[in-house]
């Protein structure tokens, strides 16, 4: 069964459900999130797999999704990041913001996006379906990345990338 995703106003107030392809192929304001994990300076990235819908190949930040009807955006976080990479700890929430991307003439990100970020340590396990790679890299090595080759990173990256680091300074 397809997740339904929460369809939202600008202000992210919840307006309705749709499921997951049609809000894509809609491109229907939704509410989504971003994890980034630090460890110290380093930050843990990962490569989306191939096959992925959209940004396949591209770099982003370590865990990302939407929360489902009914479920808090806290207990969506702590289900994806077992899920894509087996990994449990405490994150919070640093900052929002509303991104737009086209990536077919049928398929579309259009997200408020909740950032959130976690100190972590551990190992890690990505799931290939997810992930085809993961990488700690350190802030000034992402900084000095997104200004010689920008379009290897995700559409939403771009912008998550600062409010997370924000947090580690």
């Amino acid at each position: 069964m397809e997740d339904l995703l929460i369809c939202v106003d600008p202000l992210d107030v919840p307006v309705g459900t749709m499921g997951k392809e049609e809000c894509h192929r809609r491109g229907l304001l939704h509410r989504a999130f971003s994890i980034f994990l630090y460890d110290g300076e380093r930050v843990l990235l990962q490569r989306r797999a191939l096959h992925k819908y959209h940004s396949g190949g591209l770099w982003a930040n370590s865990c990302c999704s939407h929360p489902r009807d009914g479920e808090t955006l806290e207990v969506a976080v702590q289900r994806r990041l077992m899920d894509e990479l087996g990994v449990s700890c405490p994150c919070r929430e640093v900052g929002s913001f509303v991104y737009r991307h086209q990536f077919a003439p049928d398929l579309y990100e259009y997200e408020y996006d909740h950032v959130f970020v976690g100190t972590y340590s551990g190992p890690v396990t990505p799931n290939p379906e997810e992930i085809m790679e993961t990488r700690w890299y350190t802030k000034e090595e992402i900084l000095s990345l997104l200004i010689q080759d920008p379009a290897r990173f995700a559409p939403w990256f771009i912008t998550a990338f600062p409010m997370a680091i924000k947090d580690m300074e």
